[in-house]
Order: structure tokens, then C-alpha cells, then sequence
């Protein structure tokens, strides 16, 4: 077997050890620009990478632009804590004074997980799973579903709330890139983007969870403290969330609180590269990152005639795109009006005949009068309808009971 390897920032001495060697490590080119590294990643010319030059120089985007392509990196550095950072950022860490057979030895042994890695169901996050998962505490919850405002933010906020009042420590993301509400629902105004100070914090390098929770703005409804990360205020900034650095940042929070609720996009696509040369910023890659990772994922749907069929093709591109998931199916906005006069009897008899095969987990029942009383509030339903029908539901989906004074939910049972 031979390797073929890139260097970036060798002086020369490591190309002289590895060709006096003559092992199985090949250098194919030694580049003094990242990019050109990177270029070679993309177009397959690189098996391995060995960055040589000075440690703290190396990039953490730089290193996921190499891992997403399939290439191991690795580092030679004799600095404990640029190591220990590099390590995290998924790359492999030796000593300037590594040999020949040791390089060999370490990047044969990158190939093969890296190999492992690629068939499993995130390629480019095992590395930091293997850092993060000892260390795992939080349950990871992702509400998702079709275009159409099915009210995903809505629910994620609520659900939120009601993990906060069972006394858990909940931090909420708004990992949305195209239409970020949080901040809106929540009454705060927040320009810095909270979810974007997430990944680039991950970005250089700091990675202890205490310093990822002080980004989240803290918030407190009915009595219950939550934190909260911000999304995007405009769309076009989508850039600045990358995945991986997302990806990161939600493993390390997962060792600071108990529940975190994530609320995404509703695109799945990942073809944006196919109009440009080389791989291009993937904007649907977040909801990918996020919904894989996941514990548990909502797929959220409107319970009427457009939203339903909806929820079915978008779930039918789910699982083309990310294979199996933990989804649980939710209908939202279940009223008489949108689905006759037995409208869980109604949504039931027809996901049972068109949709997957995924139980319906809950119908959450249309309360425009609470829903638009608590946005005008800036708050939850928890403070501002807390008895209503809406409340009650989601705060069953979180684990907990209250008492309702309205009869909504019975009137939305299936007739016998």
C-alpha cells in the first residue's frame, strides 16, 4: 500500500525523512498555501495531509475542509495545548521529531477510521465524538418539518420552556438559516447573533463548555431559567454557521445542561456544489449536522390538506438524504376547521393510509388567540396561557402534566 501524502509548511526536513525512508508514505507535493492543500483534498491527488508549519497557524475550518473530503490530517506539534486543541478539531497530533515509520504507522491507522468514519451516519464528526461522548450529559432535541410555517419555532420555544419548569437546564438554538425567529418570539434584540459566536468560538479553539454556555443569553419565563443562542438576524449571513463548528459546540454544551433544543431549517438538500467547480458552503448542511446528531427529532407538520401531504415528502427526502432517523411525527394547528369534525380521527385514518411508517406521536391543537397573546408578549404560552389547550399538549410531549381549565383537548379526541 502506498500513501500519498501533502505537506504545508515543511522546511524541508520532513520531505528528506519520509523519501529517505522509503516506506509507505509518498510525498506527492509540498505546498506553502492552505488552499492549494485543500484544492488537492478536493481533487483526490492527496491520500493523507501532514501539516508541519507552526501549530497555532493551523485553522480549524482549514482542517474540516480536509476531513470532509475524506483526507486524515496530521499535525506535527510539540505545544500541549495546541495539540489538545488541534486534537479536538478532528485532526491527528504527533511530535515534530516523529520518524518516517512512525508517520507511516499513525497515518495507515487515520485511513482506516477515517474509512470507518465514512460509513457511518456522520462522516465528519466521529472525531469529535470520540472526544465528546464519555463527557455526554444533555439529551439533543431537533424540531424540524416542511416548508410552510408548520410553527416549528413556536413548539421548540415551548417545549424549551416546559423542559426549563421540570427543573432541567435547557439551552435552546436557533439553527435556522433562512428565517431565524427566537429572538423575535423571546422580545430580544440581538444583532451579535448568538449561534454565530457559537462556531467561532469553536474556531479558535475553545471548546470548555462553561465558556459556550456565557454566549447564551439567559432568559427567564414563569420562573424557569433557560439560555438561549440566538439565530441570524439576516438570512444572507448564513456562511458564518458551519456545521462542523456547530456540530462541536453542541457536544460540548451537552457537559454543562441536560436538555438542548434545537430549532432548523426546513431544507435538506445538499447540492449546492453542483453548480460550482469545487465543493461549495453547503446552507442546508446546519439542519443536516443538527438532525443527525440528534437524540430525538420532531418532524413537525400543519394539520391541514396542504400541510399534510407536505410532512409525507418531506420525510420521504429526509430519509433519502440522511438515511434513519429518530423521528417522531407531530401534527400542529389540529382543529375542526383544518380536518373535519374528528380531526385526529381524520389525520390518524390518513397517515395510516399515505404516510410513512412513523406513528403520530401527538396532535397539538390550534390556539391562535394564546399563540398571538404570547407573541405580542414577547414570552411563552407557560406565562401567558398557561391553561390553554396548546400548553397543556406540549407540555405532555416534554414529560410533564398541568391541568387544563379548557376542554379543547377532548373535543379533539377521535370519536368512537
Amino acid at each position: 500500500m502506498n500513501i500519498s501524502v501533502v505537506l504545508h509548511g515543511d522546511d524541508g526536513s520532513v520531505v528528506d525523512r519520509l523519501e529517505s525512508h522509503r516506506g509507505v508514505l509518498t510525498v506527492a507535493r509540498s505546498c506553502t498555501e492552505i488552499v492549494e492543500v485543500i484544492a488537492l483534498c478536493e481533487t483526490g491527488l492527496a491520500d493523507a495531509v501532514i501539516l508541519a508549519g507552526a501549530a497555532e497557524e493551523a485553522e480549524t475550518q482549514d482542517i474540516d475542509a480536509m476531513i470532509e473530503r475524506g483526507v486524515p490530517v496530521v499535525v506535527l506539534c510539540d505545544d500541549a495545548s495546541q495539540g489538545r486543541r488541534l486534537a479536538a478539531a478532528g485532526a491527528y497530533v504527533a511530535g515534530t521529531g516523529t520518524t518516517a515509520v512512525e508517520l507511516g504507522i499513525l497515518l495507515t491507522r487515520a485511513r482506516t477510521e477515517l474509512g470507518h468514519r465514512e460509513h457511518g451516519t456522520d462522516p465528519d464528526s466521529a472525531g469529535d465524538q470520540a472526544t465528546a461522548e464519555p463527557g455526554k450529559k444533555a439529551r439533543v432535541v431537533v424540531f424540524w418539518g416542511p416548508v410552510g410555517s408548520p410553527g416549528r419555532s413556536l413548539v421548540a420555544l415551548n417545549y424549551a420552556v416546559e423542559c426549563a419548569l421540570a427543573n432541567a437546564e435547557v439551552v435552546l438554538l436557533d439553527a435556522d438559516t433562512y428565517g431565524a425567529s427566537q429572538a423575535v418570539q423571546l422580545g430580544l434584540l440581538d444583532e451579535a447573533a448568538g449561534i454565530a459566536q457559537l462556531c467561532r468560538t469553536v474556531d479558535t479553539g475553545r471548546f470548555d463548555a462553561a465558556t459556550l454556555e456565557r454566549i447564551c443569553a439567559p432568559v427567564v419565563i414563569a420562573g424557569a431559567r433557560m439560555r438561549v443562542a440566538t439565530g441570524l438576524p439576516r438570512a444572507s449571513r448564513w456562511p458564518e454557521l458551519r456545521p462542523t463548528a456547530l456540530r462541536r459546540a453542541v457536544l460540548a454544551l451537552q457537559e454543562s445542561c441536560d436538555v438542548i433544543v434545537i430549532d432548523v431549517a426546513a431544507p435538506l438538500e445538499l447540492d449546492e456544489d453542483l453548480t460550482f467547480d469545487t465543493a461549495a458552503p453547503q446552507r442546508n448542511g446546519v439542519t443536516a449536522a443538527m438532525l443527525r446528531i440528534a437524540d430525538e427529532v420532531f418532524a413537525l407538520g400543519a394539520a391541514d390538506s396542504i400541510g399534510v401531504p407536505r410532512l409525507i415528502r418531506a420525510l420521504e427526502e429526509m430519509h433519502e438524504v440522511l438515511g434513519e432517523l429518530p423521528v417522531k411525527v407531530l401534527f400542529n394547528k389540529v382543529s375542526v376547521a383544518n380536518a373535519g369534525a374528528s380531526p385526529r380521527h381524520a389525520l390518524a385514518e390518513t397517515w395510516e393510509r399515505f404516510g410513512p411508517e412513523l406513528p403520530v406521536s401527538c396532535y397539538l391543537p390550534n390556539d391562535p388567540a394564546a399563540v398571538e397573546a404570547a407573541l405580542l408578549a414577547g414570552s411563552a404560552l407557560a406565562e401567558i396561557a398557561p391553561h390553554c389547550g396548546l400548553r397543556v399538549a406540549i407540555a405532555a410531549l416534554a414529560g410533564h402534566q398541568v391541568r387544563a381549565k379548557q376542554t379543547l383537548l377532548r373535543r379533539l379526541a377521535p370519536s368512537r
